[in-house]
């Protein structure tokens, strides 16, 4: 008989230990994404490239796509050249990450993986460079999701991780990071993905993806800050059917320091709601990047979060979105504000 498990934890009283390959196991598409075929992908006939990509990746992941209608001499399409890696690049919330997971799901292989960007340069920040090249080497796939491009040593490293892997056999697949409500700015980033990996440019086919964002959530709304007695009332209802937390944010953000960030997937572990009182703005850019990646964990896993203090959508100052972090704060405040909602 299984009982479910209720009450109130700390994440700051957790320091979760995995090992090189627990860390590799759990390298899965999130839980919005478990099921994600591209049969349920729904291309928006508005914008051509979204089925022209969906084709490319269904061919890309060993599927036939479906014959196009027309005559009975009409002219078969020209297959392109098959790479063994292949990039989506495109505007927030046009499916990018469905078909990431789609292919994923869809090829017939046994060692595959999928992950953030932040999820493989942290496995090799923990493990060390050549131990992630042998947990990797001689794996089918490996899946990108928003490849990112801020931070010159991270994709140098991730470059040269993946250049090992495809002289092997790996195929590979990525999306790129793009910031939700980027008017523009930054929003088609093939031509720096493309200057940036070097040697490894000609590996890749990439995808342009039009499209506006199904979701249409905008990031200008604010995040929901509770009282302290609305707070209170929130975790304690949550607490007696689910596991909860409940943190002091300072505490917390200093927690996340003494943790390794592929380890943040197991500090929420078991949790249903995330509490986090007295929320402050960042004035450390380490804690501030620290705290984008224990969010993207927390968004993966779909928990709500109930907060008070400072709105969490106001937690990256003015001088942090100016610089060369832009796109994950943003990508963050969205995940944030949508968390709250939750």
């Amino acid at each position: 008989m299984t009982t479910t498990t209720t009450g109130i934890v700390h994440l700051a009283e957790r320091t979760p230990q995995l090992s090189g390959p627990e860390m590799v196991a759990a390298l899965v598409p999130p839980p919005q994404f478990a099921d994600a075929t591209f049969e349920s992908y729904r291309a928006d006939p508005a914008y051509p490239s979204q089925q022209e990509a969906k084709d490319t990746l269904m061919a890309f992941s060993g599927l036939r796509p479906p014959e196009a209608r027309g005559g009975f001499f009409r002219r078969a399409k020209k297959v392109p050249e098959t790479k063994p890696g292949v990039y989506l690049d495109g505007g927030f919330g046009v499916g990018k990450t469905h078909l990431l997971a789609s292919v994923f799901h869809a090829m017939p292989v046994r060692r595959k993986y999928f992950g953030s960007f932040i999820e493989y340069t942290a496995l090799v920040g923990a493990l060390g460079y050549q131990k992630t090249v042998e947990l990797f080497r001689g794996s089918d796939l490996l899946c990108i999701d928003e490849f990112e491009l801020d931070d010159p040593g991270d994709t140098m490293v991730m470059t040269r991780l993946l250049g090992e892997l495809v002289s092997s056999g790996t195929r590979l697949a990525a999306t790129s990071n793009t910031p939700p409500n980027a008017l523009g700015e930054g929003r088609f980033a093939a031509q720096d993905f493309l200057r940036e990996i070097h040697a490894m440019a000609a590996s890749f086919t990439t995808l342009r993806i039009d499209g506006t964002d199904y979701r249409h959530r905008a990031v200008d709304g604010h995040a929901a800050v509770l009282s302290e007695s609305e707070y209170d009332i929130a975790i304690a209802d949550a607490a007696t059917t689910a596991l909860v937390s409940d943190d002091d944010f300072t505490t917390l953000v200093a927690h996340l320091a003494r943790v390794h960030p592929s380890r943040y997937i197991r500090i929420i572990g078991g949790i249903s709601t995330v509490g986090l009182r007295d929320v402050a703005p960042f004035t450390d850019q380490s804690a501030a990047l620290r705290f984008v990646a224990f969010i993207d964990r927390v968004y993966d896993a779909q928990l709500p979060i109930r907060a008070t203090g400072t709105s969490l959508d106001l937690v990256f100052p003015e001088e942090m979105l100016a610089g060369g972090y832009r796109k994950k704060y943003l990508r963050a405040t969205s995940r944030l504000v949508a968390s709250t909602l939750a």
